[in-house]
């Protein structure tokens, strides 16, 4: 059993964590290989745009952004000329295969027609014209995400026939491990040990032709909690690909990669080879944290903790703190909203025999509160529980998901083995660095390094802690 907390004064959100549908459509369209993104917005809607480009670590050289830089004169008159200018320059100068045409809250204020204008304007352009209205009041990032995954729907051709063994991957950049991308690639990497085709990662420097052989695929594998359930079931009903593995958390820790990997191969009938990445991948963390963390688990032992970040890390993460690391779950802070996601939390919390309390939609008010309210020792999650968590003299907290205060050189996984080793090195350096004393009185030292004799000094050779 779960128990969700309600709040009473919740009528306008106090520091949202998660943006806007522009952000979440923008993330989806920064992934595509040759696209132009024209948005019709004042020019700070652009900088949204670039962030999605800076989240796909794609450089300035290869984005191909074009905003028409709305003014208060254009909300009142109306701004459509201007529009159909820019999509005819960016068309000539960028020369892209596909352009798509973003309408924002101010072009939802002004009742601008995208779908009528790029309509009109197709004969002219060479480029294919997509419209998305995505002004922030249609929701929120997640909500875009989906807007955005489902505007991708038009390329993707339709095929009676299937590759065997293939998948399409949906949705990774919806995640809030720092560098998710190395998510994607571990999984791929497995699927090829599988002897699986991903025919598209979507999305993810995908390229035209791949979504144009996407419903090719036999099955998909849906990359995230927080978004892609709408695109992936739409994607079922008109391309005949169905969702697999859906039900069960993503592969984060020992118990839910074991189990992920015996889902995985029910499905594809490499029963035999999925047991035997699991007696290796289980043996090389168990090697690794023997030899290197000995201390682990009398240390976790009996932390409450509360988990704070998107469904697919959140609902993912319970398992390996609870069973592996020992630690009591005391609450559940998730970013998005969807029933599935609820459901999912649900199951896994009868299943693992937990009842935290839970909160969906969580924004910085909410999280502080729970904090405030309820006891836990550590809390997981981002940048902003880190500072959330010092304010209400929480001293131990796992700064692991994105905004993160670290500085990443080199990508890492989360799911999988490799995975929990990651995440196990941050949340072991975080707590020895919470528990490290702050109070070293250097000025005592000083002094008492004066008045000792040298051998003495160096037979004392420690500063005082206060």
């Amino acid at each position: 059993m779960h128990d969700e907390l309600k709040f009473d004064n919740c009528a306008h959100s106090s520091d949202p964590l998660v943006g806007c549908a522009l952000e979440g459509v923008a993330s989806v369209f920064a992934g595509i290989r040759g696209a132009t993104v024209v948005i019709h917005s004042p020019q700070g809607c652009a900088a949204t745009v670039a962030a999605a480009f800076d989240q796909h670590e794609v450089d300035f050289t290869k984005r191909k952004i074009a905003c028409t830089r709305l003014f208060e004169s254009d909300i009142v008159m109306g701004a459509t000329r201007k529009l159909e200018d820019l999509i005819r320059q960016s068309d000539a100068k960028f020369g892209n295969p596909v352009l798509f045409v973003v309408g924002t809250c101010a072009a939802d204020i002004i009742g601008e027609d995208l779908d009528g204008i790029c309509r009109n304007l197709q004969p002219e352009i060479k480029g294919k014209l997509i419209p998305v209205t995505a002004g922030g009041f249609r929701g929120d990032a997640y909500a875009g995400i989906e807007m955005g995954l489902e505007a991708l729907l038009p390329f993707v051709k339709k095929s009676e026939t299937k590759i065997p063994n293939s998948v399409n991957l949906i949705a990774p950049h919806a995640s809030v491990n720092p560098t998710w991308w190395a998510d994607l690639d571990w999984i791929q990497g497995l699927l090829e040990g599988f002897g699986i085709k991903v025919v598209s990662r979507i999305v993810r420097d995908t390229t035209l032709a791949e979504l144009d052989k996407a419903g090719e695929a036999s099955a998909n594998i849906l990359l995230s909690h927080d978004a892609g359930y709408g695109f992936a079931k739409k994607f079922e009903r008109l391309h005949g690909v169905p969702l697999i593995l859906s039900d069960i958390p993503l592969p984060v820790g020992l118990g839910n990669t074991s189990r992920w990997l015996k889902a995985l191969a029910s499905h594809f009938n490499a029963e035999g080879l999925a047991d035997f990445m699991i007696t290796n991948g289980e043996e090389k963390v168990a090697d690794i944290l023997r030899r290197r963390a000995l201390m682990m688990i009398p240390r976790y032992r009996n932390c409450r903790v509360a988990v704070s970040g998107d469904a697919t890390f959140a609902i993912s993460s319970l398992r390996m703190l609870f069973q592996e690391l020992e630690m009591i779950p005391e609450a559940v802070l998730v970013r998005s909203k969807s029933k599935e996601a609820r459901a999912l939390l649900a199951k896994e919390c009868a299943d693992l025999g937990i009842s935290p309390k839970i909160v969906f939609g969580a924004d910085g008010y909410k999280i502080q509160q729970v904090l405030k309210d309820i006891p836990v020792d550590a809390v997981l999650g981002s940048a902003w529980e880190t500072y959330m968590a010092k304010e209400e003299g929480i001293r131990i907290a796992f700064d692991a998901f994105t905004p993160t205060n670290r500085d990443v050189y080199v990508d890492r996984a989360y799911f999988g083995y490799d995975g929990m080793v990651n995440l196990l090195e941050i949340i072991g350096n975080d707590w020895e660095r919470a528990l490290r004393s702050r109070d070293i009185q250097w000025d005592l030292y000083e002094e008492r390094r004066t008045v000792l004799p040298t051998k003495e000094t160096e037979r004392v050779g420690t500063a005082k802690i206060a």
